[in-house]
């Protein structure tokens, strides 16, 4: 994501907000108070020199910190929680804040300040999610650094057809773009060979496969009736047993139109004597889903595969059954925006082009 001639882009996200350090304050005071609601907003103070404005508020607080990586270095303190900070070099800084109480307990929050060039400033609010887990190592991950999709990861599936469910694109290259840390899969409306429609379709077969782990995708969703973007995916062994004998893990599809933007599907497709699946779907409290960007999440191992948004579980399956071996090896990713289809039906006069899928990242973490 990650030049310069700062353009300031925040992935902002309240990571933590937990209680540390010890139980009373120093002087032993019994009626000291822990630290409680804290609140950090980050905005560009002077995006020409990188400044950056910190406000902080919190409840029962004494003292204010802030720190600018992992190191336990404040960089700054004060009593106000107001702070200004100059990025002077392009790239990815943890920025957090801790709020200490009188009994000298601290809570914290964090954002991610991501410092680059050649676009306006903006700033894109959504959840985040770490580069590290407690009992997990990072085994592969892409943050869509540069300009052009890294062909050592990626190939473009290309054509029409319908792709087995009457859907109207037609998938090409032209579609992708890397650009500002991002992923963009763009959907027109657009002729191109018979088809009316266009879009892209990614996968990861053969060159980044996997079998158990967890993966986070970060993905700002579109919208509109008929637009069906997916996070997925298949078997590698499909070019030799076939669809759904390879098995297909959906971690995220949503279909548009209708209300439905606001709900996304964790779903796993298998073999059983004939097509057998199984799903849950994620809801909103408010909002949609291409209000922001989230987290799409699965936690797959020996004995299940989990599904979260914004590390809130959704759904489980067991695939210990037998008949589920399709789960227990590799499978490669496909990212993709349909357009029409059996499912979310095809667009309509409200439908608006172009419509994008936008991934900030994917992170494969497997155990230690």
């Amino acid at each position: 994501m990650r030049s310069f001639e700062l353009n300031i882009y925040f992935l902002c996200l309240l990571i933590s907000a937990s209680l540390c350090s010890c139980s009373k304050d120093e002087k032993g005071n019994t009626d000291s108070k822990d630290p409680s609601n804290l609140v950090v907003a980050v905005t560009i103070s002077n995006a020409d020199s990188g400044m950056v404005l910190i406000e902080a508020s919190a409840e029962n607080t004494t003292e204010y910190r802030l720190f600018t990586g992992p190191a336990d270095q404040p960089v700054a303190s004060n009593v106000t929680g107001r702070f200004e900070h100059e990025f002077t070099q392009p790239g990815t800084y943890e920025l957090t804040v801790r709020a200490y109480g009188t009994s000298g307990r601290y809570i914290s929050a964090t954002k991610v300040v991501v410092i680059a060039d050649n676009n306006p400033v903006t700033i894109e609010d959504g959840y985040l999610t770490p580069l590290q887990y407690p009992g997990y190592q990072l085994v592969w991950n892409d943050e869509f650094t540069g300009s052009t999709l890294n062909t050592q990861f990626w190939t473009h599936e290309s054509g029409a057809g319908g792709w087995g469910n009457n859907e109207l694109q037609h998938y090409r290259s032209e579609n992708t773009s890397v650009d500002g840390g991002v992923l963009t899969i763009e959907a027109r409306k657009e002729s191109f060979q018979g088809s009316n429609y266009t879009s892209s379709r990614l996968i990861t077969r053969n060159k980044k496969t996997f079998t158990y782990g967890r993966v986070d995708i970060r993905a700002l969703l579109p919208k509109g009736q008929g637009i069906w973007p997916a996070l997925w995916t298949l078997g590698n062994n499909i070019t030799t047993v076939g669809w759904p004998a390879c098995g297909e893990i959906d971690i995220m599809e949503m279909i548009g139109g209708s209300g439905r933007e606001k709900t996304v599907h964790g779903t796993v497709h298998w073999d059983n004597n004939g097509h057998s699946q199984t799903g849950q779907g994620y809801t909103l409290t408010s909002g949609i889903f291409a209000d922001e960007y989230h987290v799409f999440t699965i936690i797959w191992d020996e004995n299940s595969i989990k599904w979260f948004v914004n590390d809130t579980k959704f759904n489980e399956v067991d695939i210990t059954p037998a008949h589920m071996s399709e789960f227990h090896h590799p499978h490669f990713f496909i990212f993709n925006v349909a357009v029409g289809g059996n499912w979310p039906g095809n667009p309509n006069a409200t439908t608006m082009f172009p419509q994008q899928l936008k991934v900030d990242y994917i992170r494969v973490f497997q155990k230690t």
